[in-house]
């Protein structure tokens, strides 16, 4: 059954996607007669507007992102300050993360393409508006709601940024470079709210810092490329009409549940490192390592999404995923070893895998269709995954937690399965 799966994605004949734009992941940028042949010719160097377009594409993308690394830290003080509740954190959190992928749906449904700079400016001057909004606000319902509405402002910023990826010359490199700068982004907020503004300035001093980097944002977002061809006119390979299918159906199914694995696991990693016996300081220092490993593995995913087969891979991740978090349930009373290396394997392969997905997308869909509504099944799963775990939590018991992202990861494993069996059809 291998045979139908590509050792990765440049074995799609280059054809496909002729132009930096709606290519297979790995094909070259060329529109030449040779580029025909089952081996693509080398590709080009991306021009200097190409690599420009990207930059700004990628900080409108991480300032869009930012509140996803951002939401303990921001609604934890909103928490202390008493304008949520306990219950209500959970609800605002994973509201504004759907609103999120909505916004992405949105831009690629209804948005036009050729106002991007615009429809990209107006919706982080939104964002903004809706951050500040945020600071007057008390209650859960009433900061619910705005948060949701910001949601789908920072939907439609990402919704730009990934127009431009899916059209580079080499898009599943080009989106693990992005993973690894928003996680870094994320990174690096947090460090300056938790030591700088939120002692001084507190919760409303927080919302303020990011509501001006989205206004800054909505001016680099006027650098955007003026407009955006269509991806179903930049293949010559496929049909000039998209059509939905099972087949290109499955790689976001796959994308959705191994987005919940890692969901539901880390949406709880505090409470169950707590229960391998570190301390709260100890677990949040192990937490902040994490974040290296996963820079560390969308760094090598970026560099071996071309060299490695793109659904054998996804499916060795998904099994890592899935032992890791079988692994950390005998981890309970005096694990600290054991927890402390499953969740660096856990980090690592989070950002490592995200390269393949979109590599995994590309593989049925050379047009780029597909991998452009991969952030929003990305998002959908971060806020599914924690809401199954959180059923089967009872007041301090989250021992089933880590039993929910093992199931999560074993449907993406048979999901993958059924994707390579649909490719040999």
């Amino acid at each position: 059954m291998d045979q139908a799966e590509p050792s990765n994605p440049m074995d799609i004949p280059a054809s496909a996607a002729p132009v930096a734009a709606a290519r297979s992941p790995s094909a070259p940028a060329v529109d030449s007669p040779a580029a025909s042949s089952a081996r693509p010719s080398p590709r080009r160097r991306p021009a200097p507007s190409d690599r420009v377009s990207l930059a700004v594409a990628m900080t409108v993308g991480s300032v869009a992102l930012l509140v996803l690394g951002l939401q303990p830290l921001m609604l934890g003080a909103m928490l202390e300050a008493g304008q949520v509740t306990l219950e209500g954190v959970g609800l605002v959190a994973m509201g504004e993360i759907v609103a999120l992928g909505l916004g992405v749906l949105l831009g690629d449904q209804c948005l036009p393409l050729n106002r991007l700079p615009a429809m990209a400016a107006v919706a982080a001057l939104a964002a903004a508006g809706l951050d500040l909004q945020t600071t007057a606000l008390s209650g859960d319902l009433a900061i619910g709601l705005t948060r949701a509405a910001a949601g789908v402002a920072e939907g439609v910023m990402v919704w730009s940024t990934t127009g431009v990826i899916v059209r580079a010359a080499a898009p599943e490199r080009t989106a693990g470079l992005f993973f690894v700068v928003q996680t870094l982004a994320q990174a690096l907020m947090g460090l300056v709210l938790a030591r700088v503004v939120l002692p001084m300035a507190g919760w409303t001093g927080a919302w303020q810092v990011l509501a001006a980097m989205a206004a800054a944002a909505s001016l680099v977002a006027l650098a955007l490329p003026g407009s955006l061809a269509p991806l179903r006119e930049r293949s010559t390979a496929v049909s000039m009409s998209f059509r939905w299918s099972r087949s290109r159906a499955w790689p976001l199914l796959v994308v959705f549940l191994q987005l919940s694995t890692l969901g539901a696991f880390w949406a709880y990693a505090e409470p169950l490192g707590t229960r391998a016996g570190f301390s709260p300081m100890a677990i949040q220092t192990l937490i902040a390592a994490g974040l290296l490993m996963q820079v560390m593995g969308g760094a090598a995913g970026t560099a071996l999404v071309r060299r490695l087969p793109v659904r054998t891979t996804l499916l060795a991740c998904s099994a890592v995923l899935g032992l890791s978090a079988l692994g950390v349930c005998a981890t309970a009373g005096d694990g600290h070893i054991g927890f402390a290396f499953l969740g660096a394997a856990f980090t690592f392969t989070w950002l490592f895998m995200l390269p393949f997905q979109m590599g995994l997308a590309f593989s049925v869909d050379p047009s780029g269709r597909v991998a452009s509504l991969v952030p929003a099944l990305q998002l959908f799963g971060s806020a599914f995954g924690p809401l199954m775990a959180s059923l089967l939590v009872t007041g301090e018991n989250v021992a089933p937690v880590p039993l929910v992202a093992a199931g999560f990861a074993l449907l993406s494993a048979l999901a993958l399965v059924a994707t390579r069996r649909r490719s040999a059809d």
